[in-house]
C-alpha cells in the first residue's frame, strides 16, 4: 500500500512515465495546413529519446478542436526536448494554424490495460510510487540576460512598478512575484493559485506589466517586438524556466523566513542532472523540519539551474545545507556538475569553504518580492 508523500508536492524525477496533453483551438478553415504541418511534425518527435507515442484527435463536437497526447518513459526528456532549440522549430509551422494552446503534463500512477497489453507496458518502477499532496500553487520562473551595464537600470525598472490584480478570475490568483538579478542575468518567479497559463494571460493583458515590458526592450541582449505575437512567443518561449521539483517541511515555522535565490550554471549536457541532485538534497534535508530550509523550488532549462529557497535564518550559519552540498561526496559530485569558472568558484577542496565560496557565489540579488493582499 502506497502512501502520501507529505513534502514533496512536484517533481520531474519520480522516474514515472509522463502523459502530456495539448489541447489546440484552430483557425477556421486551417484543418489541412495543420494536418500537414502535423505530419511531418510527428516524426521528427518519434525519434527523440524518450518518446513512446502520441496521438492526434479531433472533437466530434467541435472541428476546430484538437488534441494531441503523447507517452514519455519520464519528465526528463520530455523537458528536454520541450525546451530545446529543435523544438522551437519544429512547431514552428503549427504556429500559423493555431490560435490556441493549452499543455498539461502528468505522471502516470495507475494503468488498466487489456490482456494483450504488451508487458513493458507495467514494468516496475514505470508509475508514480504514490499521489502528492499540493498546496493548490503553481511555481514557475522566466530568465533573460540584459546587456553588461545596464543591471542599475534593469533593476530600478523591474522594482518600480504597479502590481496588477491579483485575481484573474474565480478560481485563479497570482499569489506572489519575485525577482531577481546575478550579474546580467534576471529571474523572475511566479506562484500562481489555479490555472498558470490563465494567469500570465491575465499579467500580460496589464498597461503597467506591458509598460514595465516595453521599459526593458532597450536593455535586452535578444531582441524582441512585443507587437509581433511570432517573436514575443519566441522570445518567451526561450525565457521559461520550468519548476522541476518543489518541497516544503510541513513542520512548524520557526523564526522568520526569508526568501533567496541561488543560480547554478551547469557544465553543458549537465543540467538535468544537477537539477536532480539539488532535489535530492532538499529531500534529505526536508528530514529535518527544524533545519534551515523551510521550502525549495528547483527551476531548471538547459544548463540554467536555480534554487529558490525559503530559508529560517542566514544562509552561512549552515553553508552545506544552505549550498546543497552536505553528505559523502556531496560536494564533489556537485563541483563535477557546476561550471565553477561560470561562477567564479575554485576548485573543490574543504567542503565547507567550498560551500560558503558557491553561496557567495551563486545567491541572486533580490530585486522584489510582492505577495498578494
Amino acid at each position: 500500500m502506497t502512501t502520501l508523500s507529505e513534502r514533496i508536492s512536484q517533481s520531474a524525477f519520480d522516474g514515472s512515465r509522463l502523459r502530456v496533453v495539448l489541447l489546440l483551438d484552430l483557425h477556421d478553415g486551417a484543418q489541412q495546413e495543420f494536418l500537414t504541418a502535423y505530419e511531418h511534425m510527428r516524426h521528427q518527435v518519434a525519434s527523440v529519446p524518450g518518446h513512446i507515442s502520441d496521438q492526434l484527435c479531433q472533437s466530434i463536437e467541435n472541428p476546430s478542436q484538437w488534441l494531441i497526447t503523447s507517452e514519455w518513459e519520464s519528465a526528463p526528456p520530455f523537458l528536454a526536448w520541450v525546451n530545446s532549440e529543435a523544438h522551437l522549430d519544429t512547431v514552428k509551422p503549427l504556429h500559423d494554424c493555431v490560435r490556441d494552446t493549452r499543455s498539461f503534463r502528468y505522471s502516470i500512477l495507475r494503468e488498466t490495460g487489456g490482456v494483450n497489453a504488451p508487458a513493458e507496458r507495467t514494468r516496475a518502477g514505470a508509475f508514480q510510487a504514490a499521489p502528492r499532496v499540493g498546496d493548490g500553487v503553481v511555481r514557475h520562473a522566466l530568465t533573460f540576460t540584459v546587456r553588461p551595464g545596464s543591471e542599475e537600470k534593469v533593476a530600478a525598472i523591474l522594482a518600480d512598478y504597479a502590481s496588477p490584480e491579483a485575481r484573474v478570475d474565480d478560481t485563479t490568483r497570482l499569489r506572489r512575484t519575485s525577482l531577481f538579478l546575478h550579474g546580467n542575468r534576471v529571474v523572475r518567479t511566479v506562484e500562481v493559485q489555479g490555472d498558470l497559463m490563465a494567469a500570465l494571460r491575465h499579467v500580460a493583458r496589464q498597461p503597467e506589466v506591458r509598460a514595465v515590458e516595453e521599459a526593458l526592450n532597450p536593455f535586452l541582449e535578444q531582441d524582441r517586438d512585443l507587437d509581433d505575437p511570432q517573436s514575443a512567443r519566441t522570445f518567451f518561449t526561450r525565457a521559461a524556466l520550468p519548476s522541476v521539483h518543489h518541497l516544503a517541511t510541513r513542520g512548524a515555522p520557526h523564526g522568520d523566513v526569508e526568501r533567496r535565490a541561488l543560480l547554478y550554471p551547469a557544465k553543458p549536457g549537465c543540467g538535468m542532472a544537477l537539477a536532480r541532485l539539488l532535489a535530492q538534497q532538499d529531500e534529505a534535508a526536508a528530514e529535518d523540519p527544524a533545519g534551515l530550509v523551510d521550502s525549495s523550488t528547483v527551476f531548471q532549462r538547459d544548463d540554467i539551474v536555480v534554487r529558490l529557497v525559503d530559508v529560517r535564518g542566514p544562509l552561512d550559519s549552515d553553508p552545506l545545507l544552505a549550498a546543497a552540498a552536505r553528505g559523502p561526496r556531496k560536494a564533489a559530485v556537485l563541483a563535477r556538475l557546476l561550471d565553477l569558472d561560470a561562477l567564479g568558484v575554485g576548485a573543490c577542496g574543504d567542503d565547507t569553504d567550498f560551500a560558503l565560496s558557491l553561496l557567495h557565489r551563486a545567491e541572486m540579488r533580490l530585486v522584489t518580492d510582492r505577495r498578494a493582499a
